[in-house]
């Protein structure tokens, strides 16, 4: 085998071999094939595709690179998200499993562009340790049910390093790649249940439905494969889910569904997801299990689990009291309607990337972060607003001008009319 004929049968939609795809894989993790080559590769792949039994192949391999998790658990289940702009739900659907029976075991990243990272959110929760060890892992599972912990270098290098050569060449947006990135790891994290969160629109990196239920498709059938209980629910992420976009924010919003202040889309997202949950692992029906959910928030018990999973891994479970103990903003500036308008759309990736204009995200990935920094959106597509109603309120601390990030914000909502907007 030779790197050359391997790109050259990719160029020509020639099916490759498991073997080969192994072989490459590993030589390309081992550093015997230079970036230069793997990038046409990636390529190739991009612009046309892989069979089902290659993208099948290459999940293994990239799973197979690195440690499989061994968790001493009967029952664990995972929750994956394909990302997108004001996306907390694993927040709130671990402890809300958690509390139902069914523990929620969950190895996330950190945000890189305008989607937000889930460890970046939760280290805004004063003394939260996201770095833990296998063993406390564990622990904190067998006693609440629901933890997250940042990736282990040690699980899916190979698709580590490939991620990484895909954010540099342009070769991230193909179903192939993401859906065998995406399953290597979970299936390297060896829960029982795998529910997947495939999301389509503005703010997705799937921008069309089809896109979105082609991948979701795929990776059902990869986790089936491998012997796992796995479904896959399409969303839509034209807008931002729910109202708070940033880190920080992100985690109050979190906290005010748990204790039933929020309902909405992104509750109604929550706890269908949840209710697939509890569903693969037996606990009833799925109206059955969706009824489970909801009363996990209305009696409090999931919020019980996010505060007892914030004091165990060394964060101020205070902020489930009182989310002003999360970081605040020094500045703000809110956007206004100077005229009646209706909210006809508001476009996920605009926003979100107004966010990282105020410091809520990174590009590279060693950028600072300002946890306080984000966006609360006052309305939703349908609303009918008044002149001098809120739009939005962008807040920030490592930015005090406001004037590129409102006008880019501004931008990304489509009124009726030619109604004029503002912001003060």
């Amino acid at each position: 085998m030779n790197i050359i004929d391997i790109i050259n049968k990719t160029k020509r939609s020639v099916p490759l071999s498991s073997d080969e795809i192994s072989w490459l894989v590993t030589n390309y993790t081992n550093g015997n094939i230079p970036d230069y080559q793997m990038s046409a590769w990636l390529m190739a792949v991009c612009l046309n595709g892989l069979t089902e039994d290659e993208t099948f192949a290459l999940t293994a391999a990239l799973r197979d690179s690195g440690e499989i998790m061994h968790l001493s658990l009967p029952l664990t289940a995972d929750k994956h998200s394909t990302g997108g702009v004001g996306d907390k739900t694993s927040l709130i659907i671990g402890p809300v499993c958690a509390s139902c029976g069914v523990p929620v075991a969950k190895m996330s990243g950190r945000g890189l562009g305008h989607t937000g990272g889930t460890i970046d959110k939760l280290e805004s929760i004063k003394g939260f340790r996201t770095n833990i060890s296998i063993s406390e892992f564990q622990d904190i599972l067998r006693k609440t049910g629901f933890s997250i912990v940042s990736q282990s270098g040690e699980l899916c290098p190979a698709d580590k390093k490939i991620y990484a050569l895909r954010n540099a060449t342009g070769t991230v947006d193909s179903i192939p790649l993401i859906c065998a990135s995406i399953m290597s790891k979970k299936l390297a994290m060896n829960t029982n249940i795998i529910v997947l969160d495939v999301k389509y629109g503005s703010g997705a990196f799937m921008k069309t439905k089809e896109d979105a239920e082609k991948l979701a498709s795929l990776m059902e059938k990869i986790g089936t494969a491998a012997g796992k209980k796995c479904r896959a629910i399409v969303t839509d992420m034209d807008s931002p889910l729910g109202c708070n976009i940033g880190n920080s924010l992100e985690i109050s919003e979190a906290v005010d569904v748990l204790k039933g202040k929020v309902r909405g889309y992104l509750y109604d997202v929550c706890i269908e997801l949840s209710a697939n949950i509890l569903e693969l692992a037996g606990k009833g029906s799925f109206d059955e299990c969706r009824a489970m959910a909801e009363k996990a928030i209305a009696d409090g018990s999931a919020l019980r689990v996010l505060r007892e999973t914030i004091r165990l891994q060394g964060g101020d479970e205070n902020i489930c009291d009182d989310t002003s103990l999360l970081p605040q903003a020094k500045f703000s500036y809110t956007v206004r309607a100077v005229e009646r308008m209706k909210i006809i759309s508001i476009d996920s990736e605009e926003i979100g990337m107004t966010s990282l204009m105020l410091g809520a995200g990174r590009i590279s990935k060693d950028d600072p972060i300002d946890m306080s920094a984000g966006i609360v959106m006052h309305c939703k597509a349908g609303d009918i607003l008044g002149a001098d109603d809120p739009i939005m309120t962008l807040y920030s601390t490592v930015c005090s001008n406001f004037s590129d990030a409102a006008v880019r914000a501004l931008n990304a909502v489509k009124t009726s009319g030619q109604a004029r907007k503002s912001y003060t």
